[in-house]
Formats: C-alpha cells, sequence, structure tokens
C-alpha cells in the first residue's frame, strides 16, 4: 500500500473492485490444505488450452448418439478461441494476481497470457452448455467438473472473481449460440453423417 493506494504491477492505484478481488482471492486461500494443493492444479490442467474439452469432443463426434453435442462443443471452443484469447485477453490486457506480488510461490508455473477472460472457464462453460442443452445428464456432469476448473483458477491464484464471472457468461453464451447453430444446420440440412445411427 503507498499513500492508502494498492499499487498495481504497472506502477498505477488499483480499483477498490480490484482491492475486493484480491480479498476474496485471500477467502479462497484459507481453504488451501495438502489435499487440495494436490488435487486442484490436476484438475485445472484438463482445460490447458480447452485440450481436455477439444479431447472430450473428438471423442464424441466419433459416437451417432452424442455427435450433434460434439460438434455443438467444437463450435462453442471456436468462439472461446476467437473471442477470449484472440479479442479480449490481449485487448484487455489485465495482469494476473500474482503479478502484483512477485515474491508469492504458485502451485503451478507462472502463465504468459493475460486474465480476463478466464480461458479455462470460458472453455469450460461452453463446452458444458454445449453439451447439456443435448444431454442433460452427461451435461450436468460437466457443469460439476467446469465450476471445479472455475474455482482451481482462483485457488491457484491465476484469476480473479471477475475473470471467473466473465468466463461463465461467455461461456454460456457461446455454448448456446453453438447449439441454436447446430440445431438450425440440422433441421435445415438434414446431413447425413450428423444424424444418429
Amino acid at each position: 500500500m503507498t499513500n492508502d493506494c494498492f499499487v498495481g504491477p504497472d506502477g498505477q492505484c488499483v480499483s477498490n473492485l480490484v482491492v475486493t478481488e484480491f480479498q476474496i482471492l485471500d477467502w479462497i486461500a484459507g481453504f488451501h490444505n495438502g489435499f487440495l494443493d494436490s488435487v486442484l492444479p490436476v484438475i485445472s490442467t484438463f482445460g490447458d488450452k480447452g485440450i481436455g474439452w477439444i479431447i472430450l469432443s473428438i471423442i464424441l463426434l466419433c459416437i451417432p448418439k452424442y455427435r450433434k453435442a460434439g460438434l455443438a462443443m467444437a463450435l462453442a471452443l471456436i468462439f472461446c478461441l476467437l473471442i477470449g484469447n484472440i479479442t479480449l485477453k490481449p485487448l484487455i490486457a489485465r495482469p494476473r494476481p500474482y503479478s502484483y506480488f512477485p515474491e508469492m510461490q504458485l502451485l503451478i508455473p507462472p502463465l504468459s497470457d493475460y486474465s480476463f477472460p478466464s480461458g479455462h472457464t470460458f472453455a469450460s462453460f461452453a463446452s458444458a452448455t454445449a453439451l447439456f442443452l443435448h444431454h442433460r445428464k452427461e451435461g450436468t456432469a460437466a457443469y460439476l467438473l467446469a465450476a471445479v476448473i472455475a474455482f482451481s483458477r482462483m485457488y491457484l491464484y491465476v484469476h480473479f472473481p471477475t475473470d471467473i464471472l466473465a468466463g461463465i457468461i461467455l461461456g454460456v453464451a457461446s455454448g448456446f449460440t453453438a447449439f441454436k447453430l447446430i440445431s438450425w444446420y440440422h433441421s435445415r440440412y438434414q446431413p447425413h453423417w450428423l444424424n444418429r445411427r
């Protein structure tokens, strides 16, 4: 704190909202224990570059019953890449929470990209929504995994709560949009390869 101001890595005072977000992250840090410190980094890796969800969408594309859901998930993940990684992250260029504390010891290696929105959360909720709108039972399980991944990003101190909130909102919107587009495509063109067999 300098002159009653919390100074960020750029040397500028941060807003009261960011101070509140740090308070939330510090509250979450109170839950740290050996078990969660071991498990949550592993669960979080499922969302690294969306690779876990990408693999799942490919698997679903190979199963006739789940092919539409797999295609919707893949489309939703493309939205994540275009909106989150390519557009919003470099445009907003928000530093990661741990960058305010250079001495902090993290449970995972420091990341090279920006913080807003949370890509892990974006991809997870986009995929879960696309799956849920096709298959409620499987989608509910995906939502639970997405929620744990989202929590893990704050637990690991690599995202602010508003990064997570934005990821959830954008993810649900992308998953819903992908579902609508695939449903329209299927009803309009009735592609043989997309029909259940």
